[in-house]
């Protein structure tokens, strides 16, 4: 027996939720077939905030943080033969999220090839800046799928929902984010410069 939420089931348990926030936080049940309503908006922005948190600032540091104050010299880096630098970290996250965030088949093709890491190392600050800035404007991709239940229901594969290679994309860029800060403490540019 296959235990999966469909698109239909998602879609269902996220209305089911609205309302149940509704009524929890005192708004009463939202009105049917008003999804502009006032009690619809602020229980969906309470679930965004979840999704939010997940991706940008929740339970360790902000996104922004663990990629600030770091020159050219250190992300091209790795602190010993068996790591990768910050930048090849970067670059195979922001891959990731790029391929789940804007479907992007041509990078899906790329990835199924095994190019899951960068050649050649940054030549210019701006190529290490740019990567940060399609990181971070990924993170907000993926909070505007996360934006309606509608949208995290659409089914991406047999079985496999948005909301479901959302989790799976928090995860794994939590995991790489957490590898950066390593990185960051053994080569000794964490915490950022003035701050704790």
């Amino acid at each position: 027996m296959d235990d999966r939420l469909t698109g239909t089931d998602y879609a269902f348990w996220d209305t089911w939720l609205y309302t149940l926030l509704c009524l929890v936080i005192g708004l009463g049940a939202p009105m049917a077939g008003k999804h502009s309503s006032r009690p619809l908006d602020c229980a969906w922005e309470g679930i965004l905030s979840k999704w939010r948190h997940l991706f940008v600032d929740g339970e360790y540091a902000r996104r922004e943080k663990v990629l600030s104050g770091l020159t050219l010299e250190q992300v091209k880096r790795p602190p010993s033969e068996q790591s990768h630098s910050i930048y090849e970290e970067l670059w195979h996250a922001t891959r990731c999220q790029t391929i789940v965030v804007t479907r992007d088949e041509g990078w899906y093709e790329s990835w199924q090839r095994g190019e899951h890491y960068p050649i050649h190392p940054p030549v210019e600050e701006e190529e290490w800046s740019a990567l940060v800035t399609e990181f971070l404007s990924g993170l907000e991709k993926a909070l505007e799928w996360a934006s309606s239940p509608e949208k995290l229901g659409v089914e991406v594969d047999t079985g496999v929902t948005m909301g479901d290679v959302l989790h799976s994309l928090a995860v794994h860029n939590a995991y790489h984010m957490g590898k950066i800060v390593a990185v960051r403490q053994l080569i000794g540019t964490w915490p950022p410069a003035g701050e704790s």
